[in-house]
């Protein structure tokens, strides 16, 4: 009877195998590598957009304009006016309005409003020292005041009085300063430059213009 051979097979080798040192080393450089890249791309992006955000805070915060200053709604008292002398008085009430559009408060010194014919002062009113706070309005209520007494003899106030309209101009300067971030102070000066006309015959404002 024949005898049975006992013969041995190699094992086949698994799928898996063990990494040498040399591997896991380029492994672990190579996660550190990216974890590197990252953090990099995460500062730039960063620093990018704090970029962003202070030009978009200087161009607009931190921009300082000049406040401006206007005449408000004007309420006629008593108006009169004689062509033949030639001569005329008024009183009316109204507003200084400064207009501050600034992020931080308009601080201006004392200052006076002159009402003027032909550029010949015939009234002032003073306007005292106060402060328009930010981004807002101050309006400051004033009486006032004007005839024709101090004026030089001319035809040319007859004929405009006869035309039934008489026209005056106002003007101001205030100066000031504007603060931001309670460090920061520019200087400005609100400047006013209207037109009024007066309508004779129903004795109200005709047109009312500043720049």
């Amino acid at each position: 009877m024949a005898e049975k051979n006992n013969q041995a097979y190699p094992i086949a080798p698994a799928n898996d195998y063990a990494r040498s040192d040399g591997e896991s080393l380029v492994s672990e450089d190579e996660l550190k590598r990216r974890k590197r890249t990252k953090l990099f791309t995460y500062i730039g992006i960063f620093i990018v957009f704090q970029i962003i955000v202070m030009t978009i805070f200087g161009l607009t915060v931190m921009k300082v304009k000049t406040p401006k200053a206007r005449l408000g709604e004007i309420n006629i008292q008593s108006l009169n006016s004689v062509p033949a002398t030639p001569s005329f008085d008024t009183s009316f009430t109204t507003q200084i309005r400064i207009k501050n559009t600034n992020w931080g408060p308009y601080k201006f010194d004392a200052g006076t409003t002159t009402f003027m014919y032909q550029g010949v002062p015939v009234g002032q009113v003073s306007i005292p020292k106060s402060k328009a706070g930010m981004r807002s309005t101050k309006k400051i209520n004033v009486e006032v005041v004007l005839n024709s007494n101090v004026l030089p003899n001319s035809s040319t106030l007859g004929s405009e009085l006869n035309s039934g309209v008489l026209t005056l101009t106002s003007q101001v300067q205030l100066k000031g300063k504007v603060e931001l971030m309670l460090i920061m102070k520019k200087n400005k000066n609100a400047s006013m430059d209207c037109t009024i006309a007066f309508d004779l015959a129903s004795k109200a404002v005709k047109t009312l213009q500043c720049k």
